[in-house]
């Protein structure tokens, strides 16, 4: 079961928060490990949910949530510490364009003709409704004000549960799509939202959702024709130029209802590539074995060869 699956029935009532993504300068070739952890002190007399401090520094609720076990959604306590995960292992595929990892809840963007990777996070769609996977399209167009026409299906599954969603929902900060849509492939997008505890959860329909003024960002500099590659890797490993060996462990999405209901964790998918790396020379069995059963989300020091 997904550690945050159970956020998503909650009903949380929070201020907009605004956010950018965490740029990274680009590493040389061989080379996938970016950025450095923070750790930050709740201030006294704190009143801000858990939400606030990931907008604040760009991470989503996952994020947070895998790096910080057992902290307070609702209300993190004054003077106690969360770990910021701003450091991470990039995706092993191609460079170019958006790629979304479903399973750590992240976009990257790299920039044509630049030196760096703008990192966001996102809600996804939920069990049943799932965002793509293993899928490689493009940026068919853009719209600024978004309208939605909800699926019967999909207001037949509100009916369920008592609410009333109509068949026309247009343009605006109350639309669920947010203020701005990026169209990608025929049935989906990345698009805003206007309800930013979503970020880092399984709360949509299918498509991609980002913060406010991710979104904008998005939209002002990725071009139609733009690749996007959606991808599902919960676990990413690298050996590092230096010599070090790193894996990063996020907790897999479930792959059914059964799987989403149960409060086992997860199976991880371990690959026979995967599986000689962990156990390849220099690279210690009691790390991976922290690592793989922690599932923190941020890299772990394996070994060094």
């Amino acid at each position: 079961m997904h550690p945050v699956k159970l956020l998503c029935t909650l009903v949380v009532l929070l201020a907009s928060q605004s956010a950018l993504a965490v740029s990274y300068p680009l590493p040389p070739e061989g080379s996938r490990l970016v950025g450095q952890n923070q750790t930050i002190t709740i201030p006294p007399n704190n009143r801000l949910p858990l939400e606030a401090f990931a907008a604040q520094y760009g991470q989503g609720l996952s994020n947070m949530l895998e790096a910080n076990p057992g902290v307070d959604v609702y209300l993190p306590h004054a003077g106690s510490r969360l770990i910021i995960p701003q450091q991470l292992i990039l995706p092993d595929t191609v460079r170019e364009g958006i790629v979304v990892n479903v399973a750590e809840m992240r976009l990257y963007y790299y920039p044509p003709g630049g030196n760096t990777v703008e990192i966001f996070p996102i809600g996804i769609g939920q069990a049943g409704r799932e965002t793509p996977r293993n899928w490689v399209t493009s940026v068919q167009r853009k719209q600024e004000g978004p309208t939605w026409t909800p699926t019967a299906n999909t207001r037949r599954e509100y009916a369920k549960e008592g609410k009333t969603l109509p068949a026309f929902v247009p343009a605006g900060p109350d639309n669920p799509m947010g203020l701005y849509a990026i169209y990608i492939g025929r049935l989906y997008a990345i698009h805003g939202t206007n309800a930013n505890f979503g970020i880092g959860l399984r709360v949509s329909q299918g498509c991609i959702r980002l913060r406010d003024a991710d979104i904008k960002y998005l939209f002002d500099n990725v071009p139609e024709g733009t690749r996007v590659q959606l991808i599902d890797q919960p676990v990413k490993y690298t050996a590092e130029p230096d010599g070090s060996r790193w894996v990063e462990v996020h907790e897999p999405l479930s792959r059914n209802r059964a799987e989403f209901e149960s409060d086992q964790k997860v199976p991880l998918p371990i690959t026979a590539e995967m599986r000689s790396f962990l156990n390849g020379p220099g690279v210690s069995y009691g790390s991976v074995q922290g690592a793989l059963a922690r599932r923190s989300g941020m890299p772990v020091s394996i070994g060094y060869r």
